[in-house]
């Protein structure tokens, strides 16, 4: 018999949540190691919610489709061939059902998976721990019609996201104190680092060549404006402990500034590296810049394994604008 499993619902750990027609909220899970299948069970069930699947990645390519069921959670740490065309078919499937994913991948990884999930939306995770699973799971569900919430605004969502960030800084904290957890959530979170840490090199970003684009001219500055503006914001953390000032959004917005002046795309992952915080945390704030209408997702149409990130015509044309009215009052905004 294979790892796979096709399982009943379990009611043993709480209320089930209702869905569409007064029935339980569906989800699968599809996932190669076994111990993080039961773990991923586990906490769907203490939820409240109906595990309809829980089996390997392959089985979605095999034999006839399954149904998907509301929330799909898919890990995939290592991509090949295979696991991107099981990929590729869930994203068409899910998009198409409307089925909500959470995709956990490794930074080697991400940006094979950024380019399979093109239609979806998923909720994208890089190696994260299982306090990071459950929020993920919780922010889906919060977005589900029958969730009694009131539509989110955008100051909601930003207030809602800020607050997902803290609970899973306060989680990573209590796990690095569990025995034999130590130190592993610490870094998952950025955390461990004493108020005053040695001088360290802030990896640049990778720049990944693309096709060429021609030149958009929106009033940004020189590319080597925003560089030294980037480096000096980085240069922070050489003297203070750089959690006291992570603000993700703008880094990645000076960072696509940048690259959109110097004719670069960059990988999602390049601008994970340049947003100065953990993968995950950047990932979530990548879906909300997109929401808003400030970054949009750029497909290689040469090379479908590839996607970049770019800047949006409303975000270049307010940057242009912020920097021309900043120089009126310093030369080298921070």
């Amino acid at each position: 018999m294979r790892d796979s499993d096709v399982l009943q619902p379990d009611f043993s750990y709480g209320a089930e949540q209702p869905f569409a027609g007064g029935q339980a909220i569906a989800l699968s899970i599809y996932a190669d190691r076994a111990h993080l299948r039961d773990t991923l069970r586990e906490d769907a069930q203490a939820a409240g919610l109906s595990v309809r699947t829980a089996a390997m990645l392959d089985d979605l390519l095999e034999g006839p489709a399954r149904p998907l069921g509301d929330i799909v959670l898919v890990d995939c740490p290592q991509v090949d061939g295979q696991a991107m065309a099981a990929l590729s078919r869930l994203d068409m499937r899910a998009a198409r059902t409307e089925a909500r994913l959470i995709v956990s991948t490794s930074v080697d990884a991400l940006d094979d998976v950024f380019a399979c999930m093109d239609q979806s939306a998923p909720v994208l995770l890089v190696d994260p721990n299982r306090a990071e699973r459950v929020i993920a799971l919780g922010q889906v569900l919060a977005g589900f019609p029958t969730a009694r919430l009131r539509e989110l605004s955008d100051d909601d969502r930003l207030m809602l996201l800020r607050l997902s960030e803290q609970v899973g800084q306060i989680a990573g904290r209590i796990d690095r104190l569990a025995p034999g957890t130590e130190g592993q959530s610490a870094k998952a979170f950025g955390f461990g680092a004493p108020i005053a840490p040695a001088p360290r090199q802030v990896p640049a970003p990778r720049q990944v060549p693309g096709p060429p684009r021609p030149a958009t001219p929106h009033g940004l500055p020189e590319a080597k404006l925003v560089r030294k503006i980037i480096r000096q914001r980085q240069l922070r953390s050489r003297f203070l402990d750089a959690e006291f000032f992570a603000d993700p959004a703008w880094d990645m917005l000076l960072d696509l500034a940048a690259s959109q002046v110097e004719g670069k795309r960059v990988s999602v992952s390049s601008l994970c590296i340049a947003s100065g915080v953990p993968p995950t945390t950047a990932l979530r704030w990548i879906g909300q810049l997109v929401e808003a209408g400030l970054f949009m997702r750029v497909c290689d149409h040469s090379d479908r394994r590839r996607a970049f990130i770019d800047l949006t015509e409303k975000a270049a044309e307010a940057l242009g604008r912020y920097f021309a009215e900043i120089a009126l009052t310093t030369p080298v905004p921070v």
